[in-house]
């Protein structure tokens, strides 16, 4: 018997219990649905993170204090590594390939003005920081790049502190305190969201050094260095390392590049994504064995027609074949419906929330459904072999 007398027999014996038929199909296409759903999500998310991420710069370096990796001694016990200094920052501008510098300390503190007050980030960055990671000036400009040792005591406001601050008012040449020190506004930041749970926003921006004494530290917590964005990383990253080395001794620090950072995130993002997509896996389990129950229901009302197939020649394989067919045509008829409801209800979900990110990654469609075929393949090998060890005699004889 060819192969498209069996498709033909599987699909006359689909629509001959159409009820059954789509309630086995239906099974499958939930579990579908439920993948293509749920990883549109995963994926959109993975996108939109990614986006985010990369608008501060692809082309940057961190470098912070303390080195990567395992450590001797009881935890709890200071650090011997060296500090990270304004020098180091000064002597990392001077090298090949680099463009910009910051160097960075962050805290919480109390900003006072016109009257009010609020408790929020301050960052002390340099002069280079919006350069660095890509952010720009609203209003006003930002801060100079004044001497270390003689920072002027300029502030630059996001713009949601400032409207809690200054309202709709013009803020530019007020003062503000910040800490024990009292600061003049030169500039209101563009929007720029949020970034690694820091609204950025709602941030007081000043120089570094007073940003070190603000919160007593002795050493920065990061610089941030921008290259040339023609030149491969790997040169940038060993000079790097090289002049640290050479000024602190040794190699007490961490460097980690935009695409180390952009290729972990990745990675826990397909993580998530595939997770999320195993979730909605299940169901489809559960559609498998809705169809082993219902071609095994199929296999004892049709013995008759089973003892009559062999009674006129049909060789055993035929008649697994045939079985084996009606599921595999039932999983991928589900498969289709399910790839069809999920991506669809995706869509529908962008649209009625925008905020939300949606986007169907099509390579995990066609996994889903392949799944869902050789699912109905597995679900239907013991129906069919019990099919095809019924005795003819027997069979017809049944009643």
């Amino acid at each position: 018997m060819s192969w498209r007398d069996l498709l033909q027999l599987a699909l006359r014996s689909i629509t001959a219990h159409r009820l059954r038929s789509a309630l086995t199909l239906g099974g499958i296409a939930v579990g579908i649905a439920a993948v293509i759903l749920l990883t549109s999500i995963g994926e959109g998310l993975h996108r939109f993170v990614l986006q985010e991420f990369s608008q501060f710069g692809t082309n940057v370096i961190q470098i912070n204090p303390g080195r990567q990796g395992a450590r001797g001694g009881p935890p709890g016990l200071p650090s011997t590594a060296r500090e990270l200094t304004l020098d180091d920052a000064a002597a990392l501008a001077r090298l090949p390939y680099v463009t910009h510098v910051t160097a960075n300390v962050n805290g919480n503190a109390e900003v006072r003005a016109n009257g009010r007050v609020r408790r929020t980030t301050v960052l002390g960055v340099s002069a280079d920081m919006q350069e660095v990671y890509a952010m720009r000036v609203r209003v006003g400009h930002f801060l100079p790049p004044d001497d270390s040792a003689s920072a002027r005591a300029f502030v630059v406001l996001g713009p949601k502190l400032k409207r809690e601050l200054f309202g709709v008012a013009n803020a530019l040449g007020e003062r503000v305190q910040i800490g024990d020190e009292r600061y003049r506004v030169i500039g209101i930041m563009e929007e720029k969201g949020e970034f690694l749970g820091v609204d950025l926003d709602d941030t007081a921006f000043i120089p570094s050094v007073r940003g070190l004494a603000l919160f007593k530290r002795d050493g920065l917590m990061e610089i941030g260095v921008a290259y040339a964005g023609n030149v491969p990383v790997a040169p940038v990253v060993d000079a790097v390392t090289r002049s640290l080395i050479t000024r602190h001794g040794r190699e007490d620090f961490s460097v980690r590049t935009q695409e180390d950072m952009l290729a972990t995130l990745s990675n826990i993002l397909d993580i998530l994504t595939a997770a999320v997509g195993a979730l909605g896996g299940i169901s489809l389990l559960v559609g498998g064995v809705g169809i082993v129950t219902i071609m095994t229901i199929a296999v004892s009302e049709r013995t008759n027609e089973i003892g009559l197939l062999v009674a006129l020649g049909a060789r055993r394989r035929t008649i697994l074949g045939l079985f084996l067919g009606e599921a595999v045509v039932l999983s991928a008829l589900g498969g289709l419906v399910g790839l069809a409801v999920g991506a669809g209800a995706a869509h529908a979900l962008g649209l009625l929330l925008p905020a939300l990110p949606v986007s169907t990654p099509w390579g995990f469609a066609l996994a889903a459904e392949l799944l869902a075929v050789l699912i109905g393949l597995l679900a239907g090998v013991l129906p069919a072999r019990r099919a095809a060890s019924l005795d003819a005699v027997a069979a017809l004889r049944a009643e």
